[in-house]
Parts: C-alpha cells; structure tokens; sequence
C-alpha cells in the first residue's frame, strides 16, 4: 500500500470503498448505516479542491481507503476514513489517519477531531487506540456542535455517538 493525494477519476472508487465499508453495520443490527448512500462526487469534490482528500492505493495504484478532511474549530477534523473491508485490520486506517495528522502539523493545527458511533468496536475504541479522546460536552466548539447537529438530522443519533480529539 502507498499514499497519494486523492485523484478526480479516484471519486466513484471512493463511493464503491465506502459502500463496501458500510456493510459490517449491518452485521451488528444497524442496517441504516449499512444502506446511507456515500458521500456524493461533488462533495468529495470538495474535500479533493481543498486539498484535504487522501487515498491508500494498492500496488496497481487502486485506492483500497480513504480520507476526507475538513478544518473545523481550529482543528483538522476527519469527516470520514473508510477502508474497503478486503484490506482491514492492516493497518491502513491508522496510517490515513497518521498522514492527515502530519498535513495538520505541517498547516499548524494543534488537534484532529472527529465524530464517531461510540460503541461500535472499530468506531470510538479504534479511535481511543489511535490517540484520541472523548471530548466532554462542554469542550466541543460550535463547528463540530453543527456536525453533530447535522448527523442527528439524518439519524445517526438512533446509536450513541460522540465527539472526538487528538493532540497533535
């Protein structure tokens, strides 16, 4: 596996790699997850103008995961890294996850942030594995106070979730 800033024709293999990653949802009871469709291109258009777009791609150059960024509240916040199940649990996540910190230091951004499902085993307990750290209430700034707002629109807060941080 290697890294490289995510490619325009790479978008619609983000769309199939988040498809396939949402699928373990539905093998512990939350099929709703499992059926959200994927970020549109246009939004992960975004992510990629702003240069804020990542991929770990196989030997024939194939993204296999990815990871989508954003800053919010003076951080770089992760709005989504998912990894084709295929090549889970090889440490390619935590390595997305170690190349955004890197852009973040390199921009001057004290922190990751993120917002995950707390009691899914590869959501908020990976997390805490990779360095992060349950943000109390009273600690979550404005902007990921409307992404979480956001969320619950779309019912993600059916399952507990939470906001989290890592120093960088």
């Amino acid at each position: 596996m290697h890294l490289r800033d995510t490619r325009a024709a790479d978008l619609p293999s983000l769309q199939d790699i988040e498809r396939a990653a949402g699928e373990p949802f539905r093998g512990i009871g939350m099929a709703d997850v499992a059926d959200d469709p994927p970020p549109s291109v246009a939004e992960l258009e975004r992510h990629l103008r702003a240069g804020l777009s990542w991929v770990a791609a196989d030997s024939a150059d194939r993204p296999v995961a990815y990871l989508v960024a954003e800053r919010v509240d003076g951080a770089l916040h992760i709005e989504q890294v998912s990894v084709h199940p295929a090549n889970a649990r090889r440490g390619v996540g935590r390595s997305l996850i170690e190349h955004a910190a890197g852009h973040a230091v390199t921009a001057g951004l004290p922190a990751l942030t993120l917002t995950t499902f707390a009691d899914v085993p590869w959501n908020a307990p990976y997390y805490l594995r990779c360095g992060f750290a349950v943000l109390p209430e009273d600690a979550v700034g404005p902007g990921l106070r409307e992404i979480r707002r956001r969320e619950a629109a779309h019912g993600l807060d059916r399952w507990p979730r939470v906001c989290m941080r890592r120093a960088l």
